[in-house]
């Protein structure tokens, strides 16, 4: 099976929901973050304040890239797609699933921090950056609404969706 990338704004339930669906389809489950920060022995937050943004973007491209590309879902961070090559990586690589969920869920989410492109950012500032990536996240194989569904039927619903489609 191709690759499952999760994308999708910060605090739709990428992590979440990739790890419940990678017990579901029998694979091993990466999530992209986490990677970054084992590679560069740093966390996202302290990359982003020492580098800058500019050179996150650099290691989450080299970092995706450097991923298998079958048999594993990988949980992407939310700017991941804000690359055109790593959206075109991931589509050429596996299938792309963008996780969405609503601006007030999001920013009720958010507030729990650690997120360092949402640290004091207001819900009308957060949902001006959900609209201005939405194209982006948007160029996936299929969306899946996360609100009010428990993991289990999201799980179901993606799964659904891969074993209905030949790209599997």
């Amino acid at each position: 099976m191709k690759a499952i990338y999760l994308t999708g704004f910060m605090g739709v339930g990428k992590t979440t929901v990739g790890k419940a669906l990678a017990d579901n389809l029998n694979l091993n489950v990466i999530d992209l973050d986490d990677y970054i920060e084992e590679k560069l022995s740093a966390d996202i937050p302290s990359i982003f304040q020492k580098k800058g943004e500019a050179y996150f973007r650099d290691q989450e491209q080299l970092a995706l890239q450097e991923l298998p590309t079958s048999d594993l879902v990988i949980t992407t961070g939310g700017g991941v797609v804000l690359r055109e090559v790593n959206r075109s990586h991931m589509k050429a690589n596996g299938i792309v699933i963008h996780l969405e969920a609503t601006v007030d869920t999001i920013f009720d989410r958010l507030s729990e921090g650690g997120r360092p492109l949402a640290n004091g950012k207001s819900k009308r500032e957060i949902a001006q950056m959900v609209d201005e990536r939405k194209p982006m996240y948007l160029d996936a194989h299929a969306s899946i609404e996360t609100d009010k569904k428990s993991i289990e039927e999201i799980v179901e619903e993606i799964s659904t969706w891969i074993k209905s489609v030949e790209i599997a």
